[in-house]
């Protein structure tokens, strides 16, 4: 076999080391996008409570002042956050028959975005800056009541209360403040005092010994009925 000079022996040095080390992978640019997807996967893991600057600069291996470069504080971050996880509203004008099956749906969608992300409810409240897609949600909830005699206010006190409705069954659902569970029955770890005390809560007791078939969504359909059927009520009169 010929020797081989210094050359090669670099040569093949280099073509070796070509496969014992990987290339390194390119640094991703940092821009606002990336740190909002990167922190809403830290709320939906762990809550709102656990997104920090420090933590989602060390989720994308990044210092913290290059963060600050990007958003300047904790509530722009929430911020772009909210804008980030609510997703383009939807166009509910192209469903058939009429304002009840469109905002139905509109509710529906704002709903599965709340259980997708459960900490959305508490950063939506209180005096914020809101985005074009937060509005844009709004914006489509007024369209289904469009082609309806509701005055403007009328058009946005519905959509404040099916709004209020889907915050209130979402908050019911996750802090367990009722004697009763979801499928409304006692729950288990008080269930025996009660009856122990049957005199004294004799109307709780009546109302879970009477429930059959409903559904365990704390109210979510019949609330949210209620309402509608009320809002019906109200549109046939003033179309009369």
């Amino acid at each position: 076999m010929a020797g081989t000079g210094n050359g090669d022996r670099k040569n093949v040095a280099l073509l070796w080391a070509l496969h014992a080390r990987p290339a390194s992978k390119p640094r991703l640019a940092l821009t606002v996008g990336r740190i909002a997807t990167t922190a809403v996967a830290i709320a939906d893991a762990d809550g709102i409570e656990a997104v920090s600057m420090q933590r989602v600069a060390a989720s994308l291996d990044v210092t913290k002042m290059a963060l600050y470069r990007h958003v300047s504080s904790k509530a722009e971050l929430v911020a772009v956050m909210i804008e980030t996880a609510v997703g383009e509203p939807p166009d509910i004008t192209h469903i058939d028959g009429g304002w009840r099956p469109r905002i139905e749906r509109w509710a529906e969608l704002v709903r599965a975005t709340w259980q997708d992300h459960p900490w959305l409810p508490t950063a939506t409240t209180g005096d914020r800056a809101i985005g074009p897609r937060e509005i844009g949600w709004t914006e489509s909830a007024l369209s289904a009541f469009a082609d309806t005699p509701l005055t403007g206010a009328e058009r946005i006190d519905a959509v404040f209360l099916v709004s209020g409705h889907i915050r209130h069954t979402h908050a019911a659902a996750n802090a367990g403040t009722q004697p009763w569970t979801s499928e409304r029955r006692a729950r288990t770890e008080i269930s025996e005092l009660l009856r122990e005390q049957e005199d004294r809560f004799r109307h709780i007791l009546s109302a879970v010994d009477d429930v059959h078939d409903a559904p365990p969504d704390n109210g979510w359909a019949f609330g949210l009925n209620r309402i509608l059927a009320g809002l019906d009520q109200l549109i046939k009169e003033k179309s009369a």
